[in-house]
């Protein structure tokens, strides 16, 4: 390479897109290690008068361009994203649609955690000492986020959930290579069946040396349930009636000052870096009803990266035929980098692809 082709890089960083290039930006994020691509400008204008009707738009309409942020070359099969969109009405601050490698989950809250931080950070709203209120509106309902402010910085955010409720306790059901697997199913923003290995005769636990093993019989789980169980039904909301993953959990302590661990298996195959937070709401309900938790008392919880989410039951309340509770977590979330993706219309993996 010359001098002069070296000063020419130099001076020459900036790479202007073809017309017919899409480009959409982002702003990356991450909770416990989870990640979190915000999609900030760029998407496709989405059409509807709800957040569930954009989804649905999205869906029907744009999900080629889910594939190409999510998956590879831009993304990876574990990525997770969200679109910012308007709120179900003048009381919501805005809604949000989640993203990730098998579609659009109805609840994140690791998610909910990343954009609360990111709407101070990126002073969204009118920032202020202490608690600042946001009203979210998320698939699964209103999600109301408090990011603490000390200093002007965020020190961390807690959530209320949406009531989560349980629909069964000790159910069992046959899975492929494992046999006879006793599971919870609850809710919390999303269904999952939630796994105790101290009941289960499992050969892997819930550490980063067993990350194929929970890939595979998380899924393995999750199919079987889906197949086999028929109360894995919303009482409101049809869209919001399917399983979205298992949740392992081993209730010795990993770590000195932590309840509990979770490992959740979730969409296809996804691992999930932290606690899960529609996760972790579906376990208070489980708690509660098993009086393992009162009203108040604090649970923390770790995830296969050893970060940790507290979570509460707030209250509890009727919700359809459940006596559901509401949920409170708390975790921190960071920024990792802001993006220009471009996508070229000629190029033959523009839509991405995933290799696990």
């Amino acid at each position: 390479m010359s001098k002069s082709t070296y000063q020419n890089i130099l001076a020459k960083t900036q790479f202007t897109p073809p017309k017919d290039w899409l480009q959409i930006k982002t702003i990356d994020m991450h909770t416990g290690g989870e990640p979190l691509r915000v999609i900030i400008d760029g998407f496709p204008e989405l059409k509807g008068n709800s957040v569930l009707e954009y989804r649905r738009y999205c869906k029907d309409n744009y999900d080629y361009v889910r594939t190409s942020l999510m998956f590879e070359p831009r993304g990876h099969a574990d990525m997770y994203g969200c679109i910012i969109v308007p709120p179900n009405d003048d009381e919501g601050d805005f809604g949000i649609l989640f993203l990730h490698n098998e579609g659009y989950s109805t609840m994140c809250g690791h998610a909910i955690i990343a954009i609360s931080t990111l709407a101070v950070e990126m002073n969204w709203i009118s920032v202020i000492e202490g608690d600042n209120v946001l009203e979210i509106d998320a698939p699964c309902g209103r999600i109301t986020s408090y990011a603490n402010v000390k200093n002007g910085k965020v020190t961390g955010v807690r959530f209320h959930c949406v009531p989560s409720f349980v629909v069964g306790l000790d159910r069992t059901v046959d899975v492929d290579g494992l046999g006879n697997v006793t599971y919870d199913l609850a809710y919390g923003g999303a269904f999952y069946a939630y796994v105790d290995i101290a009941k289960n005769e499992f050969n892997f636990d819930l550490s980063k040396n067993s990350y194929r093993a929970l890939i595979n019989n998380g899924m393995g789980i999750k199919h079987a349930v889906m197949n086999a169980d028929k109360e894995i039904l919303h009482p409101f909301e049809n869209d919001l009636s399917f399983l979205y993953g298992t949740i392992f959990i081993d209730n010795n302590k990993q770590t000195s000052g932590i309840d509990s661990r979770n490992v959740c298996v979730f969409a296809e195959g996804e691992v999930d870096r932290c606690p899960t937070g529609s996760g972790v709401s579906g376990r208070m309900a489980i708690h509660k009803a098993r009086k393992e938790i009162g009203l108040k008392e604090t649970m923390t919880i770790e995830s296969i990266t050893d970060s940790v989410f507290t979570s509460s039951v707030v209250s509890e309340e009727n919700y359809g035929p459940f006596t559901a509770v509401i949920p409170q977590v708390e975790g921190t979330a960071y920024i990792t980098g802001m993006q220009t993706f471009v996508i070229d219309p000629k190029d033959p993996m523009k839509d991405g692809f995933i290799l696990r």
